[in-house]
């Protein structure tokens, strides 16, 4: 007897479970325009439904049946299915029911609502990262405080593919200038004599070959 009654407890959570309307795709298009046909058509589905309605959508050629009853929409799919009606076998399906919950618009959840411009404020654990610091080379710049005027620091050794990396000391306009004062008060001695500045070598430029046209 217990156990008799757990099934139909089941069967009936079953049967509530199920949607008590049908959708019936593929429908002839002479359902929508021809009124006898229609009738025949509706009269199929009111044989297991006095109550049952119908939506008609010709673009799609679907019809959804709305029964009263889930179970005469169950019976009406188990046997309706796939059976011929016109010379065109029939498939049925069960209307999916959607849930909306409230028929207002809701806001999104706020999980993620940082990541729209501009945010309102930052999430919860937000911590600004701090700036990094320069990168300073301290060995190039002692070497190079190291330097006089006219002397050179190479940087990086050239290869056969590479060319190499070297740093001049070069004078500045005061050194220059009083150079040249003293030279012109010693009239040229030794103890006038200018420094002589580094020579910038010129890049070389490509050898040209012009082409020769007949």
């Amino acid at each position: 007897m217990q156990q008799s009654e757990n099934s139909a407890g089941e069967a009936a959570v079953e049967l509530t479970d199920l949607p008590n309307a049908l959708i019936a795709c593929k429908v002839l298009e002479d359902v929508f325009n021809d009124d006898q046909l229609k009738a025949r058509f509706e009269a199929v589905f009111l044989a297991f439904d006095a109550g049952t309605t119908f939506q008609f959508f010709k673009s799609f050629r679907r019809v959804r049946v709305n029964f009263t009853d889930a179970l005469a929409a169950a019976e009406a799919r188990e046997k309706l299915h796939k059976s011929d009606f016109n010379g065109k076998e029939m498939r049925l399906y069960f209307a999916q029911s959607v849930h909306i919950g409230s028929p207002s618009l809701q806001p999104p959840k706020p999980d993620k609502q940082f990541l729209i411009s501009p945010p309102a404020s930052p999430p919860v654990g937000w911590q600004q990262t701090p700036d990094a610091q320069p990168l300073i080379n301290y060995d190039l710049l002692r070497a190079v405080s190291k330097l006089g005027p006219g002397e050179q620091y190479e940087l990086h050794t050239g290869t056969p593919t590479t060319p190499s990396v070297i740093v001049h000391v070069c004078e500045t306009e005061e050194d220059s200038s009083e150079g040249e004062a003293d030279g012109g008060a010693d009239g040229g001695g030794e103890g006038g004599k200018q420094r002589a500045r580094p020579k910038i070598i010129q890049t070389r430029r490509p050898d040209f070959t012009p082409a020769v046209t007949q």
